[in-house]
């Protein structure tokens, strides 16, 4: 299937998706498991977390690859300043992408916590076990994971403002389907 002129390729519209919804499904995920009392629930959710943090991470290598091979459809015609907000959102979101996982990660690694993949595939460590290491880093793992989650707010905003607003059919570059 060819896409459509000024639609992006089938594949990125379903990594653009697959990366959405989980990314969202993560955040909710850390931001309730943080508060919850030591219990099976918890290491749960925590392992949970981290699988889907590792998913995450692979999915983002996989579009940013595509994304190198494949341009994607022109600017709409836009004020200067949004197109400069656009590409400069569209570089934050990828740079955190990958921050948010790896440091999470790392975070793990340094508080003796292992990352086994679907509870089968034991992931090395990052860095290497150290209490002091893990009390800097987990901070910084729920600052990046805001401000990716503030970045894909203020991304969805000005999806919506293109497709209610300006009416000029940027929404349905990204829409599953034809």
């Amino acid at each position: 299937m060819k896409p459509q002129p000024g639609r992006y390729t089938p594949t990125a519209i379903v990594l653009h998706w697959l990366l959405a919804i989980a990314i969202v499904i993560s955040f909710c995920v850390g931001f309730y498991m943080s508060d919850l009392p030591v219990s099976p629930q918890r290491l749960k959710l925590y392992n949970w977390h981290k699988w889907a943090g590792v998913t995450i991470l692979a999915l983002s290598a996989l579009r940013l690859l595509w994304r190198l091979g494949h341009r994607p459809p022109a600017d709409l015609a836009m004020p200067g300043w949004q197109q400069a907000a656009a590409h400069w959102t569209h570089r934050a979101l990828y740079l955190l992408f990958f921050a948010v996982p790896l440091v999470g990660w790392a975070y793990s690694s340094a508080a003796g916590f292992p990352i086994v993949l679907f509870g089968v595939l034991p992931l090395p460590d990052f860095v290497p076990q150290d209490k002091a290491l893990s009390l800097l880093i987990k901070p910084w793992h729920a600052y990046l994971a805001y401000a990716l989650a503030t970045l894909v707010v203020l991304h969805v905003a000005g999806a919506l403002k293109h497709h209610f607003v300006d009416r000029d059919g940027l929404l349905s570059r990204m829409r599953l389907g034809r």
